[in-house]
């Protein structure tokens, strides 16, 4: 995680970060994938963003939010 930006975008879709989502993890203590996605709505959409096994998009993501979560759990 040290090679991205706090402010690179994890769900393109909704437009969260990973400081919006490493935020909910510390201060709203979220614990899971699911609760990253209630508090962020990252992930709500197409869904290519909560972990490399569901991504189906034509050009793969470089970071997941399971990979955020994994930081700190």
């Amino acid at each position: 995680m040290k090679d991205f930006s706090k402010s690179y975008e994890v769900c393109n879709c909704k437009k969260v970060t990973i400081e919006q989502i490493q935020d909910v993890i510390i201060n709203q203590q979220a614990k899971t994938l699911r609760e990253i996605q209630d508090l962020t709505t990252a992930g709500t959409e197409c869904r290519h963003c909560i972990f490399p096994e569901g991504d189906f998009g034509k050009i793969k993501k470089k970071i997941y939010c399971k990979d955020i979560l994994n930081q700190f759990v």
